[in-house]
């Protein structure tokens, strides 16, 4: 239980500096411009904080449900396995609802998916190697 809530609250965090990362860097914010107009012109960063804390607690505890149904026989190839489900179901999914619904560039389409795959593959490698569940 201990080591669960170590590596929440770090996924949490990582979430929180991964995001800071991959959408306040200039090339992020040439891609969304398109956004600019109905983008909020500050952040909660005590909200978010709570948010992405919560991710980091939500996605480990739904590592650790499917652990042994995920394909693999280390927790490395289990987790890295979770990270590409995680990225079609968060990422993949989302890109292609904004790409149908809205007129966002296909740069920052690409920029979402390639910068979200790296996100869930650094998540997933570290729930592999640091996360099993209890006997």
């Amino acid at each position: 239980m201990i080591r669960y809530i170590i590596v929440s609250v770090g996924s949490g965090i990582l979430f929180g500096l991964m995001d800071g990362l991959m959408n306040a860097n200039p090339l992020a914010r040439r891609l969304f411009e398109v956004y600019k107009p109905i983008a909020r012109t500050s952040i909660n960063v005590p909200v978010g904080l709570v948010i992405d804390l919560a991710y980091g607690f939500i996605m480990a505890a739904i590592f650790l449900l499917l652990y042994n149904s995920l394909p693999g026989e280390t927790g490395l190839v289990k987790g890295l396995s979770f990270a590409g489900m995680a990225w079609f179901f968060r990422v993949v999914m989302y890109a292609a609802s904004q790409w149908m619904t809205t007129l966002v560039p296909a740069g920052a389409v690409l920029y979402m998916l390639a910068t979200g795959l790296v996100e869930m593959l650094i998540l997933g490698i570290l729930y592999g190697l640091t996360l099993k569940p209890a006997v």
